[in-house]
């Protein structure tokens, strides 16, 4: 990975020389190579817009990892930004370079913004967000995180609207509230089919969406990455699952957990609480 940033005041000079950089180019939308997504999505996830990812404590590993698949695919040769706090980074672990190689992200290209608080880490969204060189921001929250409220969220959205980057809210162990997000999903770890000699199979996750401005919710599917072909397997299932905007747990996995390659926990983590 690119060098850490570990304060407002470093992360904002390395904005500055991104900003030398050619803006990034690319249409409206983000395609995920799944037909029946894009299409519920209309061609993709839209830049420019808010996108909030839930993960439960026990399916953070599949959650951290498909937002950054999704950062991947908005980014494309672009430098990628994951912004968390100094708390989420020690209860979550760093990234493991092998595991994002795995997922098509090359680490080089991932720049890690480590902030003292959720104040600062706000105040450095907003900035990451207006520089036009990056190809996505990932915003990491933990729990509650109640300074992300309808006002903060709409600053986000204006600054991703200005510049077309896309803002992916990674939220760990949190449940959602009023947001100006274009997309709110539910993600989990999915068990994944072994491939040719009983190797583990690749990344499978199901992901609700739970909400949509303008389009249909209340949908699932359950998608497997083909990191070879850089896309999602079009062949995951589709599944109809109607619930209230932004209720229920949306779709879990089933069965093993997810044992293709996600982002990695320390070790010394409660087994309950780690992905494989």
């Amino acid at each position: 990975m690119a060098e850490s940033l570990n304060s407002l005041a470093a992360l904002r000079r390395h904005i500055a020389s991104l900003e030398q950089l050619p803006a990034r180019q690319g249409c409206a939308r983000i395609a995920t190579g799944h037909d029946p997504l894009d299409h519920a999505l209309g061609g993709g996830l839209a830049r420019g817009r808010v996108h909030e990812l839930f993960g439960s404590l026990e399916d953070e590993g599949a959650a951290a990892g498909l937002t950054l698949v999704f950062g991947r695919l908005a980014a494309k040769e672009a430098p990628l930004f994951w912004l968390r706090t100094g708390a989420a980074a020690r209860a979550g672990g760093a990234a493991y370079g092998p595991g994002l190689a795995a997922l098509g992200i090359d680490p080089a290209q991932l720049f890690v913004g480590v902030m003292a608080d959720e104040t600062m880490l706000l105040r450095a969204a907003v900035d990451a967000l207006r520089c036009t060189a990056l190809g996505a921001v990932v915003v990491e929250l933990r729990g509650r995180a109640p300074l992300l409220d309808l006002t903060a969220s709409r600053r986000l959205a204006l600054a991703a609207e200005a510049s077309g980057v896309p803002a992916l809210m990674l939220r760990i162990g949190a449940e959602p509230g009023p947001s100006a997000a274009d997309t709110r999903w539910r993600v989990a770890a999915a068990p994944s089919v072994p491939l040719p000699g009983n190797a583990p199979g690749m990344s499978a996750f199901d992901l609700h969406l739970l909400r949509q401005r303008a389009g249909r919710d209340g949908v699932s599917w359950r998608l497997v990455w083909d990191n070879g072909r850089g896309k999602f397997d079009e062949m995951g299932d589709r599944r109809d699952e109607r619930h209230d905007h932004g209720q229920g747990d949306g779709a879990s996995g089933a069965g093993a957990p997810l044992s293709g390659a996600v982002v990695s926990v320390p070790a010394d983590r409660p087994a309950a609480h780690r992905a494989a």
